[in-house]
């Protein structure tokens, strides 16, 4: 076991432990985004109102503008060696940086509190325990899965793929025999509300990923392509949401009250009774662990960036690990218990308030990785408070509330709706005004400073991390 289960947290990961291809993206993003979850997100364009045919467009075109902005993340994971959000303290500060982590913790409970609902029906049905023990159960087996760590993250990745895209091939055909797709699609009436809606659910679900994307590419050996890191990221994350988010739209589309409110048990009874029914809550539930395992591996990242900024440790006991682990879990557990009742509308509005936090620290991010520090970081310095990056960057802080705040007036959810909402004729583009306003805001006030733009200064072994693309 000492060979699977990991040993690093947030450090560093030393060239004479890299491993693997690029290649390796595809195939886990395919299976992360072959699952239920993602079926969901796709029928809820249809639910709040779009036909079929233009929610299909509407998704993929967020799939791919998100899927866009995920993939650049990626990239970063093979020149650094280090978990995605560690990368904020280059922007935030070494402390500051706790304030995009904070929500970020948030997102990975939210995600795996609904996965673990849709998950926890299907492992409920297949071990025949209910519904309640069958999310206790998953919550248990993804937690252990994700203290092994990364390699076994990647095996899960490859296994769900394939199982899962069985799954996806034979549901379709079913699908399609007890409906005509023609009709389905015959409907052409635009309205750019709802498809906004569908862009923005889409984009949302990608860009979600975009604060741990790179955790699981930070194994890939240094000399590794940029640029195929991103299309093989990019294609995996692409095809699988927009296969998942296709039949969920047409499901949804072909009997929107059998669909609605019991997802799993139609999925499951499209295919059929006895070995098939049991095959179809396996694949539900392998497809939702993989995920939810990335999610908690995501949380527990963050949950250590954040406490290691302000107590200065790099490093993990295994039993710190797996409190951190269990936390998350905990959490996320409580959470899908209280509200499993009211998922669709809960998810729905869970995935736009997540677009209005995580697009500024995207653009943020993305903006001075590639436009300002040239690919560059002092690795050092980015757990020293008194160091180039400093405890709190006020400035990106400022952009980043910036940042949020001018998403609010074009925000529609349940709980909000802004004021240039109705104008607009309903449609929601605020993760479009969030991606812009804090890219240029923080472009012209970082664009000149020196901690930014001067050559990294590392020592001996260390520079050549530091001077990373370079």
């Amino acid at each position: 076991m000492a060979g699977v289960v990991e040993r690093r947290s947030i450090d560093v990961v030393p060239d004479d432990e890299r491993h693997g291809s690029a290649v390796s993206q595809f195939t886990l993003w395919l299976g992360a985004n072959l699952q239920i979850t993602a079926v969901i997100t796709g029928a809820l364009a249809v639910v709040f109102g779009a036909n079929a045919f233009w929610s299909l467009i509407g998704l993929l075109l967020g799939n791919l503008l998100g899927g866009a902005v995920m993939a650049l993340h990626s990239a970063q994971g093979p020149r650094l060696g280090l978990p995605q959000m560690i990368t904020s303290r280059a922007q935030f500060g070494v402390r500051g940086a706790v304030v995009p982590l904070a929500l970020v913790i948030v997102m990975y409970i939210g995600f795996f509190a609904s996965g673990s609902v849709l998950a926890g029906q299907a492992v409920g049905e297949l071990t025949h325990l209910g519904e309640t023990p069958g999310i206790v159960l998953f919550a248990a087996v993804t937690a252990v899965a994700a203290a092994v760590g990364y390699r076994l993250i990647h095996t899960l990745g490859k296994i769900a793929g394939l199982v899962c895209a069985v799954a996806f091939v034979y549901l379709g055909i079913r699908l399609l025999e007890r409906t005509d797709l023609g009709t389905l699609l015959a409907d052409h009436r635009f309205g750019l509300p709802v498809f906004l809606l569908a862009v923005s659910l889409s984009a949302s679900w990608q860009l979600a990923f975009g604060p741990y994307v790179a955790d699981y590419s930070r194994y890939l050996p240094r000399h590794t392509s940029a640029r195929a890191t991103f299309w093989w990221t990019l294609s995996g994350s692409v095809l699988g949401s927009q296969w998942s988010m296709t039949f969920g739209a047409l499901a949804a589309a072909a009997a929107p009250a059998a669909f609605v409110g019991h997802e799993v048990s139609y999925i499951v009874g499209l295919g059929g009774a006895g070995l098939i029914a049991s095959f179809l809550y396996f694949a539900i539930a392998l497809g939702k662990l993989t995920i939810n395992i990335l999610n908690t591996y995501g949380g527990f990242m963050s949950l250590v960036t954040s406490v290691s900024g302000f107590r200065g440790q790099r490093t993990l006991t295994p039993r710190g690990r797996s409190a951190y682990i269990a936390g998350i879990m905990l959490a996320g557990t409580a959470v899908a218990l209280l509200g499993k009742d009211s998922f669709l509308t809960s998810f729905k509005d869970f995935l736009l308030f997540l677009l209005t936090f995580f697009t500024p620290w995207s653009a943020i991010n993305l903006v001075d990785y590639y436009l300002i520090s040239k690919e560059r970081y002092d690795i050092p310095a980015l757990s020293d408070p008194a160091g180039r990056y400093g405890a709190w960057n006020v400035r990106a802080l400022t952009v980043y509330v910036l940042g949020v705040l001018t998403q609010l007036p074009f925000l529609a959810t349940h709980f909000f709706t802004g004021p240039l909402v109705a104008p607009l004729g309903g449609a929601d583009i605020s993760w479009l005004v969030g991606l812009a306003v804090p890219a240029v805001l923080y472009w012209v006030t970082a664009r000149h400073d020196t901690a930014r733009t001067a050559e990294p200064a590392a020592p001996h072994e260390d520079r050549a991390a530091a001077e990373l693309g370079g």
